[in-house]
């Protein structure tokens, strides 16, 4: 699992005006090569983007600009996965390119915030910033420092690869997919929210419903409930829709109905629902 890890720091609003980049090399999860670079972008430092960075006018006044450092950039990302996190550094190196009349230099850019959103479902929706997640991962990094955010934004992405057993190159893939996926019992599991009103409650989705899964899982798992793909001693609540009797190899009921009413005789207690039940119970 080999990939490269970039962030920059800019001296103003204006993409363009680079003033630090990040790069670190991962290989098979462990980091063989960091480079960091100070850069003068010949514009004016914003006093807002100072105060974030701590990188100054004075500090850079020696530095390359962005033009002579571009090919050793080249050199290092060209065609190779470079994580970024979020779109604003790639959109950076792009513009950086475009003021100095440049190629654009053509690295398989894969942006980690996308993949913290399907690694994590509690940050699918929002907290998926860089400080965020290490926080939640207990990673302590000097943030807003571009080759500490670069190494930061990897080891994010080496633990989301172990996490789902995913390789950075299905990472390419999956990230252009939508973030829920049900037609895998391995990417749909959702941990309930521990305010909502069902937490604790264990739910399974069968059959065709009026709505994509996906958002009767989200709905369900807002409101409390753990989101699964396979009916087992666990499940608490099965949602069901409508059953494609062709698809039923002569059974009238699905596999997951047929298990979920086993393990009812067997003395689990799990309520069988219909999609109508599912709703109000949500609406309450």
């Amino acid at each position: 699992m080999n990939f490269l890890s970039l962030d920059v720091e800019t001296a103003n609003a204006d993409s363009s005006s680079i003033c630090q980049i990040g790069i670190a090399q991962f290989n098979n999860g462990e980091i063989v090569d960091k480079w960091s670079v100070l850069i003068n972008p010949k514009d004016y430092f914003d006093p807002f983007n100072v105060a974030i960075h701590g990188i100054t006018e004075k500090q850079v006044k020696e530095a390359p600009i962005f033009k002579q450092i571009y090919p050793e950039l080249k050199q290092r990302i060209e065609n190779q996965i470079t994580i970024h996190h979020m779109p604003f550094d790639r959109i950076a190196i792009n513009r950086a390119c475009d003021y100095h009349s440049l190629e654009y230099i053509q690295p398989q850019w894969l942006d980690s915030a996308k993949i913290v959103r399907r690694t994590w479902h509690e940050f699918a929706q929002s907290g998926y910033g860089l400080a965020n997640i290490a926080k939640h991962l207990n990673i302590t990094f000097n943030h807003h420092d571009a080759l500490e955010d670069a190494i930061t934004a990897g080891i994010v992405v080496t633990k989301a690869c172990e996490i789902t057993n995913l390789t950075i190159e299905e990472w390419i893939k999956r990230v252009g997919q939508p973030i829920f996926q049900y037609n895998n019992a391995s990417q749909i599991k959702l941990e309930g929210n521990p305010d909502g009103e069902l937490y604790g409650e264990s739910i399974v989705f069968t059959g065709a419903l009026s709505i994509p899964r996906s958002e009767a899982g989200s709905i369900a798992a807002k409101m409390g409930c753990n989101v699964t793909n396979s009916v087992t001693k666990n499940t608490t609540l099965l949602v069901v829709g409508f059953q494609d009797t062709t698809k039923l190899a002569g059974y009238e009921k699905s596999t997951k109905h047929r298990k979920a009413e086993e393990l009812i005789q067997s003395g689990i207690k799990i309520k069988i629902l219909s999609e109508s039940d599912f709703v109000e119970i949500v609406s309450l």
